[in-house]
């Protein structure tokens, strides 16, 4: 044997792992991309589902004021049903029964369930009481600081790294769903809206813990699975437990059969495709990064508003928007740093 081949026999086992390595650092990257954009994408779609969901309090059936609190309860309590019943047939057409049988007896749901807890009849009820009382594109805002609440969290429980640009970029976020909430409507200084706008405190708290607890409780399960035990754990303590101590069910008929039942179907559509992006988002790419991108919901929800309610697109929006956008553009970074993907660089 000659030397120059004895030298290429040499070379190329060294080069076959530098070329593993480089199609693994780029599958992970690309793996991480996806990440980012199912976030970006169930914030596009919350966006639309809380504007959706603000349109019902103006019919007559919710806005009598003997049902201050169960009509927004009643709001919540149907959509959540409507998520269980879209992601039930969901999880049929692809053959994820059984999955989510298996899902349902695991203890790893036990997180996902205590999460949706926390995420639904306590957070959402919060948010369709902000919403009702101080506005849809007051309360998203708000409700966008929840990844503050959430990296916290993170960084006790599941040990994720924040440092450097990425807490720089949160706080401009931060800043921005201040920004844009800042200022409220003319007319609403009363009780009322602070009410609504401590409410929207409430939810921020409520889906700040459940993205730790689901993200914790998902390494090991399907995240559509995962994700129906949250809805069906939400809209069973909605039914069976929140609402009959809020006053019972008596606007779930008429809300259903008047002329905006379509509304909770719809916004249920958007919502359940919104939550599968954001868990599937949470579970690829971590908890604060998705979370940072998620919270765009808040400039879309301002947008949507402005397109299907009086809303008007103020300077503020405008600010608070860029704000917003840099803080994403920050907590994102170099895209080859998301190879690793539970550490935000």
């Amino acid at each position: 044997m000659t030397d120059a081949t004895q030298t290429s026999h040499m070379a190329a086992p060294a080069a076959a792992p530098g070329l593993l390595d480089e199609l693994k650092a780029r599958r992970d990257v690309s793996f991480a991309k996806r990440g980012l954009l199912l976030a970006l994408v169930s914030g596009i779609l919350w966006g639309g589902n809380g504007v959706l969901l603000s349109l019902p309090f103006s019919a007559p059936v919710f806005s009598d004021e003997r049902f201050w609190l169960l009509a927004p309860l009643t709001v919540g309590a149907l959509h959540d049903t409507w998520v269980t019943l879209w992601l039930l047939a969901f999880n049929g057409a692809t053959g994820r029964l059984r999955e989510l049988a298996r899902t349902l007896t695991s203890r790893s749901a036990l997180r996902v369930a205590l999460g949706a807890v926390f995420g639904g009849p306590m957070a959402m009820s919060a948010y369709m009481l902000g919403v009702k009382f101080a506005g849809p594109a007051y309360v998203m805002p708000i409700t966008a600081l929840y990844p503050a609440v959430a990296s916290i969290l993170a960084g006790v429980f599941l040990k994720e790294r924040i440092r450097g640009l990425a807490w720089a970029g949160m706080a401009l976020c931060v800043a921005g769903g201040v920004v844009i909430g800042y200022t409220p409507p003319a007319g609403a200084l009363g009780a009322d809206f602070y009410f609504g706008i401590a409410m929207a405190v409430v939810a921020t708290v409520g889906w700040g813990i459940e993205g730790v607890l689901a993200t914790s409780g998902m390494d090991l399960l399907d995240p559509v699975a995962a994700l129906n035990v949250r809805e069906l754990t939400s809209s069973a303590v909605y039914l069976l437990a929140v609402l009959p101590l809020a006053g019972g069910y008596a606007l779930i008929g008429g809300g259903l059969a008047s002329s905006i039942g379509w509304i909770f179907p719809v916004a249920a559509l958007a919502g359940s495709a919104s939550y599968y992006c954001w868990y599937r988002a949470m579970n690829t790419t971590g908890v604060s990064r998705a979370m940072s991108l998620n919270i765009t919901y808040s400039i879309w929800g301002i947008l949507f508003s402005a397109l299907l309610t009086p809303t008007q697109i103020t300077v503020s929006l405008i600010l608070g928007a860029a704000l917003i956008l840099a803080g994403m553009l920050l907590v994102v970074g170099d895209p080859r740093a998301m190879a690793n993907l539970r550490n935000v660089n």
